[in-house]
């Protein structure tokens, strides 16, 4: 859990004052199947959630509970997705950002500052890009956690369609079973072709 002595925020807000700050981050940059997904989330600082920390480190039965109460607690939240398509033409960088953006667009409240997990941005607000934010920024660490179930639950949704690929379990990543099914029975709709030409069949 993240100790609630040294977060990044404690000091913004002391030593900036600013009273509402979001947290944005990202999931499934790496994966050769599915969107990348971002999340951007302004939570209050009177109570915290206990158990918060960066979602990678987080076992899955604990995220869902976290999920649940994190939206149920945040002054505002929005989570946007960029698909594969997408991806392919514009790189996963790019399309990261596009997606990040577009989440910092969609609050129904607009913070005082932007916490970034060392991404820059182009957005109508002051953005602090903080290195490993998923592990020391609250708000940061709860946007990944939203972004983590959310994609999660989607790459469960693509298991019953596309079967063959062990989305349920590698949700999208370029595991042993996973690649062994793309080289077995090629691409589905959902994969990213920019990410995939050395495990698909030469036609």
């Amino acid at each position: 859990m993240i100790d609630t002595k040294p977060l990044f925020e404690h000091d913004l807000k002391i030593k900036e004052k600013h009273n509402l700050i979001a947290g944005l981050d990202e999931v499934g940059r790496g994966p050769l199947a599915g969107p990348v997904v971002t999340a951007c989330v302004i939570m209050p600082y009177d109570v915290m959630i206990e158990g918060v920390y960066d979602s990678k480190r987080v076992s899955a039965k604990k995220r869902e509970k976290l999920y649940d109460e994190i939206l149920s607690k945040a002054i505002a939240y929005s989570i946007t997705l960029e698909n594969e398509k997408t991806i392919d033409e514009i790189n996963i960088l790019q399309a990261t950002k596009k997606s990040m953006v577009n989440s910092y667009n969609s609050l129904s409240v607009k913070p005082d500052v932007l916490l970034v997990d060392a991404v820059k941005l182009d957005v109508d607000c002051e953005t602090l890009p903080i290195i490993k934010g998923d592990s020391t920024s609250y708000a940061i660490a709860c946007a990944s956690i939203i972004a983590k179930v959310y994609r999660d639950r989607m790459m469960d949704e693509y298991a019953l369609q596309y079967p063959m690929y062990d989305f349920e379990n590698n949700k999208g990543y370029g595991t042993k079973k996973h690649i062994e099914a793309l080289k077995n029975y090629g691409k589905c709709p959902i994969h990213r072709d920019s990410f995939i030409s050395n495990f698909v069949p030469k036609v």
